[in-house]
């Protein structure tokens, strides 16, 4: 097969990136080594920069979106038995969109069936070749047979795990990384929200979270151990941990009810560079990955994707080649910004197992001062909802 843009992996930063090309007028295939119910099947966050809801119009697939997506203007910080509201709209002029990620992913993946164009699941054994040279080409294995595709570019958008980077020379690019000693256990539930905003709660018992996925549909996490394993946690446990952590308003409130889906997230920070090797470009997870406590993931992925497409189709449409000789600079000048956005979040509502009684002091004085000081309030709300892309 021949195509102009090879992409690896259809979650949603590949999918994305196809329909966006499909619509320039840029052939495209998306190779994937797992099942479209797998894909669907994974639980991620939906937290929506303006950003990620502009990228996804241009896709052509925000209609779903704007019916059943819930415009948030605002979240509530909880510590000290009391909630804390911080006004992002009123703040910075603008919200974020709650719209889970397998909401996401089915809309494109709807969208590139009814387009007709080239998606390849159960691809196995998929590898990269001859990245540095003008002919690349990627080679898997599907129904027993060996295939190929030759393509003028490759996008790596198979995640952390994915063959993309792990393709790339060791001595060619440099990572940086920090893994957490904690991870989030998460529960989703079919029950209504605690609250209309997201609430994140900073207790001496350790962090929680109550998010939804819709108005009835709701995800909890708490921070848990590395050590811990999802199937110790009975729903019964997850609930009545959960109810400790919050503060008294919101522990009444809560509505529990059977677990749908309970998992255990480890968190890192993570950042590869340079994001292009030769004709080889990583987006998403496969070039960086974030803590979700600022809720940067998938809007990470969107920003990174939207540069991407802009620079093929200057590429192809104008025999412009800067947007993808700059691509890289670009987009890590966004990616580190988020990665420190997501770092202090992290750092302000968390325990850390080798906190001293000084360090638990400063957390608390930082949190005093966020949401007492208008300027601390609107550098979060800045963040939160998005920097400029």
């Amino acid at each position: 097969m021949r195509t102009q843009v090879a992409i690896i992996g259809a979650g949603p930063a590949g999918l994305l990136l196809g329909q966006l090309l499909a619509r320039a007028g840029i052939d495209n295939i998306i190779v994937e080594q797992r099942s479209p119910e797998y894909v669907l099947g994974r639980i991620r966050a939906g937290i929506l920069e303006s950003v990620t809801v502009d990228a996804l119009k241009r896709a052509g697939v925000a209609a779903r979106l704007h019916e059943e997506g819930l415009v948030h203007d605002g979240i509530e910080i909880a510590f000290n038995g009391r909630r804390h509201r911080i006004d992002l709209h009123a703040l910075v002029g603008r919200s974020v969109t709650v719209y889970g990620q397998t909401e996401v992913t089915r809309d494109l993946m709807d969208a590139r069936r009814a387009a007709g164009t080239t998606t390849i699941y159960e691809a196995e054994d998929v590898s990269l070749h001859d990245f540095d040279s003008a002919r690349p080409l990627v080679r898997y294995r599907k129904d027993g047979m060996v295939r190929e595709i030759q393509c003028d570019y490759i996008a790596g958008c198979d995640g952390f795990h994915g063959v993309s980077r792990q393709s790339v020379p060791q001595d060619a690019m440099r990572i940086f990384e920090r893994v957490y000693p904690f991870g989030w256990l998460g529960l989703l539930s079919e029950t209504p929200p605690v609250a209309d905003e997201l609430v994140y709660a900073s207790h001496e018992r350790g962090f929680a979270l109550c998010s939804m996925r819709s108005r009835h549909r709701s995800r909890y996490y708490l921070q848990v151990a590395s050590s811990e394993r999802a199937e110790d946690w009975s729903d019964e446990r997850f609930w009545q941990e959960l109810r400790s952590r919050l503060d008294p308003q919101t522990a009444s409130a809560l509505v529990t009810g059977p677990s749908i889906e309970k998992s255990i997230a480890p968190l890192r920070s993570f950042v590869c560079e340079p994001m292009r090797f030769g004709q080889l470009f990583l987006a998403g997870d496969a070039a960086h990955i974030v803590p979700p406590t600022g809720a940067k993931g998938l809007n990470l992925a969107a920003s990174d994707v939207l540069a991407l497409a802009e620079g093929f189709e200057g590429h192809y449409r104008h025999a412009d080649g800067s947007g993808l000789d700059g691509y890289s600079a670009r987009c890590l000048r966004r990616v580190w910004k988020a990665e420190r956005f997501s770092w202090w979040m992290t750092s302000l509502l968390h325990r850390f197992p080798d906190a001293d009684a000084f360090s638990s002091r400063m957390q608390q004085a930082e949190l005093d001062y966020l949401v007492g000081s208008e300027a601390a309030s609107r550098a979060l709300a800045e963040n939160y909802v998005g920097l400029p892309y």
